[in-house]
């Protein structure tokens, strides 16, 4: 049972800025490696974006940000992003939302349908998590996810081609789409075979029990 069609789909509905789900990909990848089937497993990262109206803004900080747009006084998002902070070092992440950059992710979300036509998505959402969340990098920039693209051995050229046109637009438009009608609210949000869902970041032991189920039955079918 090696080939794509002999493995059960688990979707992944996510966003590049948001906090929980990287520590949901983390909490996902855990019960991965305790699950015996997990070669039998495909990956799917599906786009959605928390704040689609956001500007990229190089001058402003995350704390700013959300204390604007979420009418928070600027401790408070200071605090809630200290609070996050100590959620993600409990699975082993870094967060330096001091760094952090405003910036839209629809780019960012372009970017990892090129590399899922290149087998590197999961590769790719690892990336810009990391560089969003622990390097303060850009990930609207296009010369930032360029260079992400180059660490991950994808072609550097095809993908400045691609981030410069319109390509893969229509994807993640379309993973938007399919959110709001499989009844996505938040992420991150995880489907299992089209069948079982699991809203947030939730722990292993939840990601491990659905696995097993979901995937006792995929093997029935």
């Amino acid at each position: 049972m090696d080939s794509t069609q002999n493995k059960m789909t688990v979707e992944i509905w996510s966003d590049v800025m948001c906090p929980f789900c990287y520590i949901g990909k983390r909490k996902f990848e855990a019960a991965l490696v305790e699950f015996p089937n997990r070669d039998n497993i495909q990956l799917v990262w599906k786009s959605f974006q928390l704040a689609p109206e956001m500007k990229t803004d190089t001058t402003k900080s995350i704390h700013e940000y959300l204390s604007e747009h979420k009418g928070f006084s600027l401790q408070e998002a200071k605090q809630m992003n200290d609070h996050v902070t100590q959620l993600a070092s409990e699975v082993g992440l870094i967060y330096n939302f001091d760094k952090s950059i405003v910036a839209n992710s629809f780019n960012a979300h372009r970017f990892t349908h090129f590399a899922k036509q290149n087998g590197k998505q999961n590769e790719a959402e690892e990336k810009l998590f990391q560089a969003y969340f622990t390097e303060g990098k850009n990930i609207d920039n296009y010369s930032t996810l360029i260079q992400l693209g180059a660490e991950i051995g994808l072609d550097t050229t095809a993908l400045k081609t691609v981030l410069e046109s319109e390509m893969y637009a229509d994807e993640v438009k379309q993973d938007v789409y399919e959110a709001k009608q499989v009844g996505v609210r938040g992420v991150p949000f995880f489907v299992f075979n089209r069948k079982y869902a699991v809203s947030g970041a939730q722990e292993s032991q939840l990601f491990l029990q659905t696995l097993e189920k979901s995937f006792t039955e995929f093997q029935k079918s």
